[in-house]
């Protein structure tokens, strides 16, 4: 692309919170912006907030937000000038972006050379040697033979890695310890690469035990001029898949820094790249060496806390760029200013090995003062189709300190309902102290957290304030809001106990909570701990108030029904959490029907497609063996049977698209057998 290129409306080919990112950065430009949306998505916020809006087909991403064709089509129908694919789904896929080019619209991002280039790992560590990056050690030959790689995987010693070359997000990746383990790790890692990329080739690559990930943001224009704009640190990875990211990157030497930086410019420059883009690095502390790992071609996820620091709007210059620009920064005008850190929120539970949480959003109640990227709010529907991060927290403080403290308050004052999130998760991870004093690493998090990470679960004293607000929210809203109030004893829907009293159950206790009171003073009994007495208690939308001792105070206290049980979101002090607690009517019900479901049937614990049946009617079968295997939010979820028995009915196969507790596997108990 030379010259100026023309365009006033920008088509995005991408979803939620990045779809609206790049709205915004259209309205700043005077630039109008059309959404393409699935039929999933008809009702969600980008789409509503959009100028121009194409649904281009059905909820499965092959159907919509992969569909070039139904893309550029819904460029042509309404005028779009240029394609700006955001992040994931087509975003650096060559083909897409040449189909664009060749379409007659401006691709927002990099020449389709340069993408391909950088998308094979072979080719792009090529690259970057020849421009003079450090690479690890490893083979990346054309000669992909068994023969030949188990000789390079001897020559090249334990520990490494066997990865794909098309790859990304881990995928195709295989660690070997032993030689002995190399043939079939290069075998399931080529399966895993033709599967997920259609393409086989892999490569050998030492392994850096303990190495840090720390990239550098690039710019470039159509004129030759490459800028970087710091660096970022995304150490804090699950699966390869980044969980928090701040910039600057902390506790790098500057020598290191200085030159990690400038051989991403080296690269891009060698390359000539145009528009932003991120060379990624690993970095091992322990040998004060940096390696070249991939370059993103596209914008990143993480790029806000690059904006936080540096004052400059990525996307407000990939615009520019694509129109033509040159950039009218040199390298010493960028100038970095405190530090930054980005929290990705994602609906799932990582109490329960991140399985995905789906359902409509029925608070959506974020803090003030910071940067929230969203694509949700309330009332919005989180489907099991696509990814589970929803939005993304961005801190912005003079020191590293700082912007942990104010990521932390920020989380602490963040109410949500109806959906589960990570956000306890996150608060964990950030005032972890392997991550405070800069001991944490990429594949870290399993000594983090060696027991495994629990949700925080009220204190008694929590608990108290739950079944307080709990008790406010079932109560009448006024004397006489009712008429029944009038009638002296009669009493037909008010809360079970005496009037003014009233009886509470946490679900993992049987020894009730105790509530009484009336008016605005009420006190409550918690099993094992102390009275709560608050005046002038009031449950004013989602804050529970009120006085103790004459002290004032407020915290979030958000009420929600759940299947058999209520549920109060309750601001604590280790964050937010969750109470799940019974009336008097609810603890009858369980006991009439025995409990939710039944330990004898397998329900989906979220809506999803199953992938695979792995019984069959008659199976016996022990408690924890997988049953079912559901995918949801582009992750598998292996699902384990209840209880020790025999199949007896399947009620679903694979292919069959599920609700939420829907019934998948009816077991006979070994008891009763």
């Amino acid at each position: 692309m030379a010259g100026e290129m023309s365009f006033t409306r920008v088509l995005i080919a991408n979803r939620g919170e990045i779809a609206r990112r790049i709205q915004r950065g259209c309205r700043k430009m005077g630039l109008e912006n059309v959404a393409v949306f699935s039929d999933a998505d008809r009702d969600a916020p980008f789409v509503a907030e959009a100028d121009h809006a194409v649904c281009i087909g059905g909820a499965a991403p092959s159907d919509s937000y992969l569909n070039v064709e139904a893309i550029l089509e819904a460029a042509r129908a309404t005028g779009a000038g240029a394609v700006h694919p955001g992040y994931g789904f087509l975003s650096e896929n060559a083909g897409f972006a040449a189909a664009v080019e060749a379409a007659g619209l401006v691709f927002i991002g990099p020449e389709p050379d340069a993408i391909a280039r950088m998308g094979s790992k072979i080719e792009a560590k090529a690259a970057a040697e020849a421009a003079g990056v450090p690479v690890l050690p490893g083979y990346r030959g054309e000669d992909q033979s068994d023969a030949r790689l188990l000789q390079e995987a001897e020559a090249l010693g334990t520990p490494f890695l066997v990865k794909a070359s098309a790859g990304g997000g881990g995928r195709g990746m295989r660690l070997v310890s032993d030689l002995g383990d190399a043939p079939e790790a290069i075998a399931s890692a080529r399966a895993e690469a033709q599967s997920a990329f259609g393409d086989p080739a892999v490569f050998l690559e030492r392994y850096a035990p303990r190495a840090r990930h720390v990239e550098v943001q690039v710019l470039g224009d159509t004129h030759g001029t490459v800028l970087h704009l710091g660096d970022r640190d995304c150490s804090l990875q699950r699966n390869h898949q980044k969980l928090i990211e701040e910039a600057p990157a902390a506790d790098l030497p500057e020598a290191v820094r200085d030159r990690m930086r400038a051989a991403a410019v080296r690269l891009a420059q060698a390359i000539g790249y145009r528009s932003a883009g991120t060379v990624e690095y690993l970095y091992d502390p322990g040998r004060g060496e940096y390696y070249f790992l991939e370059m993103n071609t596209r914008l990143q996820v993480e790029h806000p806390v690059t904006e936080a620091i540096t004052g400059i709007d990525l996307v407000e210059w990939q615009l520019r760029i694509a129109r033509g620009e040159p950039l009218t920064l040199a390298q010493s005008d960028v100038q970095f200013d405190g530090h930054a850190i980005e929290i990705r929120i994602a609906a799932e539970n990582p109490a329960e090995n991140f399985r995905p949480e789906t359902g409509r959003i029925t608070l959506w109640a974020p803090p003030a003062g910071v940067r929230l990227d969203t694509g949700v709010e309330a009332g919005s529907v989180v489907s099991h189709h696509y990814d589970s991060m929803i939005a993304k927290l961005i801190v912005h403080a003079p020191d590293r300190a700082g912007a942990i403290r104010r990521a932390v308050a920020a989380m602490d004052d963040f109410a949500v309902g109806g959906v589960g999130l990570n956000l306890a998760y996150q608060r964990a991870l950030l005032l972890h102290p392997d991550f405070q004093t800069f001991r944490h690493h990429t594949s870290g998090l399993p000594e983090m957290f060696l027991d495994g990470w629990t949700h925080p679960t009220p204190d008694p004293r929590d608990l108290a304030f739950a079944a307080i607000a709990l008790h406010l929210h079932l109560a009448p809203a006024a004397a006489g809001a009712s008429p029944w109030e009038s009638l002296g004893s009669w009493r037909l829907t008010a809360p079970g106990g005496r009037p003014g009293a009233a009886s509470y159950w946490d679900t993992t206790n049987d020894d009730p909570i105790r509530v009484t009171g009336s008016g605005t003073i009420f006190a409550a009994v918690p099993p094992g701990g102390q009275t709560v007495t608050v005046e002038t208690a009031a449950l004013t939308g989602d804050r529970l108030s009120g006085r103790i001792d004459g002290v004032p105070f407020a915290r979030i206290a958000h009420v929600e029904r759940a299947r058999d049980h209520w549920r109060v979101h309750l601001q604590t002090s280790a964050g937010m959490a969750a109470a799940d607690l019974r009336t008097l009517e609810d603890q009858h019900l369980q006991r009439a029907t025995g409990g939710s479901g039944g330990a004898d049937l397998l329900s989906a614990p979220m809506p999803g497609a199953v992938a695979e049946v792995r019984v069959a009617p008659g199976d016996r079968v022990e408690a924890g063996d997988t049953l079912v295997v559901l995918e949801a939010m582009k992750l598998l979820q292996s699902l384990p049977a209840p209880v020790a028995g025999v199949v007896t009915e399947i009620y679903c196969a694979p292919g069959d698209t599920v609700a939420g507790h829907a019934p998948l596997i009816k077991l006979d108990p070994e008891e009763n057998t």
